[in-house]
């Protein structure tokens, strides 16, 4: 399944009880399939809550947000949470806070939207499993607790467990948040290899601004004004890193897409 996502003029935000809260509006941009997506900006500019109206975890004020799947477009709107969950997985920032509960547990809950009511593995889905963390490099820690394990592992299995929901569409919220440095390459790198040789659609925010620069295939960066959207070439070449980075006593050097402090 090949899939990419369309917004249309969409408008991001929070109903009140007689009004909305805009936190981004007029927004006009694809995702595409097969590249690592990421998404920067300040804090507070509203990157987590566009995160959760594309998951459809909030509604969007106006616009639209189309799915097009194999050619054929559909409308988030349409969608009941069975198809969504077919479609989309989420992996977030915090911890999963879970005891006596094994790495191969936790993947096989990503199974949840094809089990049915009881949730019973079929020999296919055990194989579909076994396969999602052979994919993201932890079938030695397949027996272990969830909660032994360190914070890069654990954000491995949370990812082995969207891999199991087998959707085209892959979401995170600050996915390397917890890690050290050697960790974040990891992940960025596994987030890479898994959207190019898979083809999903991998779409993640993040604070690691120089990683995201090596690292991602398409950048959106988030300003209170306009989003820009571009390669990591793109964006410095139009000086718009620039313009985001530097500060006094910060300067981005736009060949290597790295920043320097001086000073």
């Amino acid at each position: 399944m090949n899939t990419s996502i369309v917004l249309q003029n969409l408008s991001i935000g929070y109903r009140l009880r007689h009004s909305a809260k805009t936190v981004a509006n007029g927004i006009c941009a694809s995702i595409r399939a097969g590249e690592l997506t990421c998404l920067l900006g300040p804090n507070g500019v509203g990157k987590s809550t566009l995160l959760r109206t594309l998951a459809a975890f909030q509604p969007k004020l106006e616009g639209t947000i189309t799915f097009c799947i194999d050619e054929k477009e559909v409308e988030v709107e349409s969608l009941s949470d069975r198809q969504l969950s077919k479609l989309i997985g989420v992996v977030l920032t915090e911890k999963p806070d879970v005891r006596n509960t094994t790495v191969r547990e936790i993947v096989s809950l990503g199974r949840s939207p094809y089990t049915g009511f009881w949730g019973r593995l079929s020999k296919e889905d055990e194989l579909i499993v076994d396969e999602s963390i052979r994919q993201v490099g932890i079938t030695p820690l397949a027996s272990r607790l969830v909660d032994t394990l360190s914070d890069g592992e654990r954000q491995k299995v949370m990812v082995a467990k969207a891999l199991a929901q087998q959707t085209p569409i892959i979401f995170l919220d600050e996915p390397t948040a917890f890690l050290d440095f050697p960790s974040k390459v990891e992940m960025m790198q596994l987030l890479r290899r898994l959207a190019r040789s898979m083809q999903k659609t991998v779409f993640m925010s993040t604070h690691d601004l120089e990683l995201a620069l090596q690292v991602a295939d398409t950048v959106w960066l988030m300003a209170s004004s306009a989003l820009h959207i571009g390669s990591p070439q793109q964006l410095a070449e139009n000086d718009t890193l620039t313009r985001f980075v530097e500060r006094e006593g910060i300067v981005f050097d736009r060949q290597s897409l790295s920043v320097r402090v001086t000073g």
